[in-house]
């Protein structure tokens, strides 16, 4: 792989340190889903083909003073005492040992490098592999498999950078509830999240949930019923996601780039294929194109299937390389349509002539 990125095309950040994160006994958050994420990586790259096409990019440890611009920092300090402690669970589902630490400060590390070589390049995007997940983690709480939000401090980053707002789409089968609630009073951030409704965390994620204070309208959720599939996902696109991005107008683009809506995950009741991940990563590189910037970064968050994961990452991974998938286009359930209303029903008081 290249090592300068200036002349890529495709940014990655990845550490071989992330797998240190590992459990006692068999856990669905496992060593082994990077190493399924990095072979798809790998074989995007290869179907595609071209030299130079990819850069790795350097990876520190942030101070925690980049970390506590989303988490409190007493939470910051807590976990370092637990994780100084060993093997131990924050919660029934969230476990750490004593690289935990380690692991997940260079995760959110690997998402500020990600924020910070997309804004310091011009129609690149970027992929962050990284492990444990971060879209849950609030600013004083860890669950869900997540210790640090990592895509939060990715743009925080981006915002400290200078970027005037920064759009997060969010397509991990579980609703971001700790990213939302970073950002839900911020109008800097728009935060879009397609998750399986009811699924993680319960009561989380509703359409009516759109943002508090100067943030109201900045926050938009698409709880889609359990066995939606690509159509379901390309209308919420079509009527949801594009729109508002077309008019946010966001400098840059970070998407929290879960794979547990695939049919074969083991923790989601979805019925997407990697297909529908190549269709919706073009269609976000399109829309940053159309913004005159192109700048989308992934960061990995769930996906619990080797297999699916696999295929899934490259399918995402050749989407961003401009290797176009249309989003599905058939008709979709009456259930799933009535999920999407109701987000275009709760956010159109706030975006004037947005939907039609």
């Amino acid at each position: 792989m290249e090592s300068s990125p200036g002349r890529a095309l495709l940014h990655i950040v990845s550490d071989p340190r992330f797998a240190l994160h590992a459990p006692r006994g068999y856990h669905p958050e496992r060593p082994e889903r990077l190493d399924a994420a990095q072979s798809g990586l790998t074989i995007a790259l290869a179907r595609d083909g071209r030299p130079g096409i990819a850069a790795a990019l350097e990876l520190r440890r942030p101070h925690d003073e980049i970390l506590a611009r989303v988490h409190a920092p007493a939470h910051l300090q807590t976990l370092a005492g637990a994780f100084a402690a060993g093997h131990g669970q924050l919660d029934a589902d969230t476990y750490f040992n004593a690289a935990s630490g380690e692991a997940a400060w260079l995760a959110a590390g690997a998402s500020a490098a990600l924020a910070r070589a997309l804004l310091a390049g011009h129609g690149v995007r970027g992929l962050a592999l990284v492990r444990p997940p971060g879209h849950h983690a609030t600013p004083n709480r860890s669950m869900g498999f997540c210790l640090v939000n990592n895509v939060a401090v990715g743009a925080a980053e981006a915002l400290a950078l200078g970027a005037r707002r920064v759009a997060i789409v969010d397509w991990d089968v579980h609703h971001g509830n700790g990213t939302q609630r970073i950002f839900e009073a911020d109008p800097r951030v728009l935060f879009i999240s397609l998750h399986q409704q009811d699924l993680f965390p319960v009561a989380s994620g509703h359409a009516s949930e759109v943002g508090i204070g100067a943030g109201v309208g900045f926050t938009a959720n698409v709880a889609l019923p359990a066995g939606s599939g690509p159509e379901a996902y390309g209308e919420a696109f079509r009527r949801v996601v594009l729109p508002l991005l077309d008019r946010f107008g966001a400098d840059l683009t970070l998407v929290s780039a879960g794979f547990d809506a695939h049919a074969r995950d083991p923790l989601g009741g979805m019925a997407l294929d990697a297909q529908t991940f190549g269709a919706m990563t073009t269609a976000l590189v399109s829309q940053a194109e159309r913004a005159g910037h192109g700048r989308v970064g992934f960061v990995l968050e769930g996906g619990y299937d080797l297999v699916a994961l696999e295929s899934s990452v490259a399918a995402t991974v050749s989407g961003a390389l401009g290797h176009a998938v249309a989003l599905p286009d058939e008709r979709i359930p009456a259930n799933a349509r009535a999920a999407i209303d109701a987000t275009v029903a709760a956010l159109r008081p706030h975006w004037a002539g947005v939907f039609a």
